[in-house]
């Protein structure tokens, strides 16, 4: 029975080495058709740190040649298939690079010529001993050790030797010498690549033909540089000649070192001085050409935005600056306006970035096209513009702007394809009525923009010093806001989801109420957008959950349990990687079944991070919760998500039910809604209805489930629990 590689492991009685050890130690390959004389082979090596494979006949033996990298292979002449002599001629005609030990019991003279003509490194007569066998393996691989040591050392200075010539002959910069009259006695090729001058044309010559007229009296000095280490000239900029077809002159920054010789022997006949001669000049010219435009750009940008190319904030503040100091002088005024775009934000995630980025564009040109000459229009950040009106003769002039703003703001932008509506909200500061300081005009203008937002957008203001203690009213909210966590002031409210065929609650919409101990009922609308803005949204998010799943296991112990709990989830809290895992935390901690609940999304949501969000929604509803679309249709995105996300329901937006005022009328923007939930299989629901015309209209047109005023307001943990149970009385009485 012959051998198999399979039965002589790498290594004998212990578990293979991992790969990247076993690549460092020595392969060699063990070729041998007795299975006794073989396995003996291997345990002698094996005892080494050698990385052993065998083979049986000539065959397998070219097999592994084949496949694997070897060092060094032990080989018997006398195979069942073919000789060791073929096997050899194999390895030559391959160029495999290893050594071959032969091992023979043959004892014609012929066998052991023929292999060493083949290269072996040495022929071994069987039998042989144990010693012999070792010290032969190992002065073998010792000096393929040495053979290969050395080719990486002639291939490391080889490779130093092609570095060096690449440096000197493709070095970016001109490298010249100059002799002690200032005439060149070297130059690279650069010099023509950059200036048109060839070789032969300066060698000889003095090097003034190269320096611009204007920069000769400094060149004197640079070129007849004495002096050595760090006294040497360095990072001199001077201005040389091209010849090159352009015409134009480039700059050179010039760093130079001058050579000096010990005089023995060479210009000194006296051996004994030691005095250094000055032989000439090694320099090296680097064009910065590109870097200094370079520069004027960088520092064009230092003072200007770049998406816009308008003056930024630094810029802003320095031209407003001079226009105080002219006021001043003039005893005039000045206007400051500060401008914030409405549903930009909006633009942004439902579009992307880079359509944000062009309506910026589009809205800095049509602003740019309002001004007067001497105005000043800046970017201040985001979406954020500022301006600045020198020599205001009344209030009138800055109204005046103002609504040109709004009016051009006004029309459509394109945006490829998408037509965008958006408008502004703008504050106005007057110098030197509303402030005498840069901060303090532009932090008064900022909060008149901000009382144009409370207002309801879309407008401008003048400053006035009342809006100072509504921002201050606006500071201190936000302080309480924070605390009101921990002094348990949250509370959520509850408002009731109607089948309007049976009349019957079959489901809830969760909304948060802040008890304020001043202020009184809080809606979310008061108080959520200070929560966005200043990072409490999660904590706030995380305290709704707990306190939803808190109430529904009240409220279906008080006979609620088919009702569907909705919430609405913040963006923020989506993008949160743990707010599964506190969904879930919840649902099991108060023994909530999952398909009670139905989370509330915007359909921006959908398009910030679509993929992101898909994963994320897909773990809700493989856990059994529900998801809805809120405010369907104010978005600016596709309706192709609908079949990418997994959502259950649409929920028609107020916005859409206001505009019904006629039973008989025709709305269409509601009825696509319809249609596509009712193609889709999706759940509907209006929200918002607050009329008996809007509920008759909406039923009449296929949406059976409605939310609003007309039926039930918001209300409280306890009045919601009393509506459950006077329901489930009057269905008990109706049996």
């Amino acid at each position: 029975m012959s051998a198999t590689p399979a039965m002589y492991p790498f290594q004998h009685g212990a578990a293979p080495l991992p790969q990247f050890e076993a690549d460092l130690l020595p392969h060699i390959l063990l070729v041998d058709d007795e299975p006794r004389l073989l396995s003996s082979l291997h345990e002698l090596l094996c005892e080494r740190d050698y990385h052993l494979v065998t083979a049986t006949c000539g065959s397998e033996a070219l097999a592994q040649l084949g496949k694997l990298k070897f060092d060094l292979v032990l080989l018997d002449l006398r195979l069942p298939d073919m000789s060791g002599h073929e096997i050899m001629d194999f390895i030559n005609a391959k160029g495999i690079a290893c050594d071959v030990i032969v091992m023979s019991g043959d004892v014609g003279i012929e066998a052991a010529i023929g292999a060493l003509k083949r290269g072996a490194y040495d022929y071994l007569r069987k039998p042989y001993s144990r010693e012999e066998l070792l010290k032969t393996v190992g002065n073998a691989l010792q000096r393929r050790r040495l053979e290969l040591a050395n080719q990486r050392i002639a291939s490391q200075l080889e490779n130093s030797e092609k570095l060096y010539r690449y440096l000197v002959d493709s070095s970016p910069d001109i490298i010249y010498t100059l002799n002690h009259e200032g005439r060149f006695t070297f130059v690279n090729d650069r010099a023509y690549q950059l200036l048109g001058f060839g070789r032969d044309e300066l060698i000889g010559k003095h090097y003034s033909i190269l320096v611009h007229d204007e920069d000769l009296e400094r060149a004197r000095y640079v070129f007849n540089e004495r002096r050595v280490d760090e006294r040497a000239s360095r990072n001199v900029e001077l201005r040389l000649k091209c010849f090159n077809g352009s015409g134009a002159d480039r700059t050179f920054n010039n760093t130079l070192m001058t050579i000096s010789l010990n005089s023995i022997g060479m210009h000194v006949p006296d051996h004994e001085v030691k005095k250094l001669e000055f032989f000439g000049t090694y320099g090296v010219a680097r064009d910065i050409t590109d870097r200094k435009r370079a520069e004027e750009v960088i520092s064009y940008q230092a003072y200007h935005d770049i998406l816009t190319d308008l003056p930024n904030r630094m810029l802003f503040k320095d031209r407003l600056g001079l226009a105080v100091i002219q006021a001043k002088r003039k005893v005039t005024e000045l206007a400051v306006m500060f401008i914030d775009l409405d549903r930009f934000k909006l633009v942004n995630d439902t579009l992307g970035h880079v359509k944000g980025d062009e309506l910026l564009q589009q809205v800095a040109l049509r602003l740019k096209e309002c001004l007067r000459r001497g105005d000043t229009l800046a970017r201040q950040g985001g979406d954020e513009f500022t301006i600045v009106l020198p020599e205001l003769r009344d209030r009138a002039d800055a109204t005046a702007i103002a609504d040109k703003f709004l009016e051009c703001l006004h029309k459509p932008f394109d945006l490829d394809g998408h037509e965008v509506h958006i408008s502004a909200s703008i504050g106005i500061a007057i110098y030197p009525g509303d402030g005498e300081s840069i901060d303090e005009l532009l932090r008064h203008a900022d909060i008149a923009m901000y009382q144009v937002k409370a207002l309801g957008k879309n407008g401008h203001s003048f400053y006035h010093n009342s809006m100072l203690d509504i921002s201050h009213q606006k500071i201190a909210l936000e302080q309480s806001l924070r605390k009101a966590l921990d002094h348990d002031e949250l509370e959520m409210y509850y408002q009731p989801q109607i089948d309007v065929i049976t009349g019957r609650i079959i489901g809830a919409e969760g909304l948060m109420r802040w008890n304020h101990p001043q202020r009184g009922l809080l809606t979310a609308g008061e108080f959520l957008p200070f929560a966005e803005d200043n990072g409490l949204m999660l904590p706030i998010s995380d305290w709704m959950i707990g306190a939803l799943c808190r109430d529904m296991q009240i409220w279906n112990a008080a006979g609620g349990q088919s009702i569907r709990l909705s919430l609405n989830l913040s963006p923020q809290y989506l993008d949160r990687g743990d707010f599964f895992e506190k969904m879930r935390g919840a649902l099991v901690r108060y023994g909530i079944s999952p398909a009670q609940i139905e989370v509330e999304i915007t359909e921006n949501i959908c398009i910030r991070n679509p993929q992101y969000a898909i994963e994320q929604l897909n773990k809700l509803c493989q856990l059994g919760v529900s998801v809805a679309i809120d405010d369907f249709g104010t978005g600016y995105s596709s309706l192709s998500y609908l079949h990418r996300f997994p959502i259950h329901t649409i929920k028609i937006d107020q916005s859409f039910v206001k505009e019904i005022h006629d039973e008989q009328g025709h709305y269409p923007v509601i009825l696509a809604i319809i249609s596509i939930a009712r193609g889709l299989g999706l759940h509907l629901i209006a929200e918002g209805v607050e009329t008996d015309i809007q509920s008759r209209y909406l039923k009449s047109n296929g949406c059976l489930t409605m939310q609003g005023y007309l039926y039930h307001w918001p209300v409280s943990l306890a009045d919601f629990i009393c509506v459950l149970q006077e329901q489930n009385t009057l269905i008990t009485r109706h049996i």
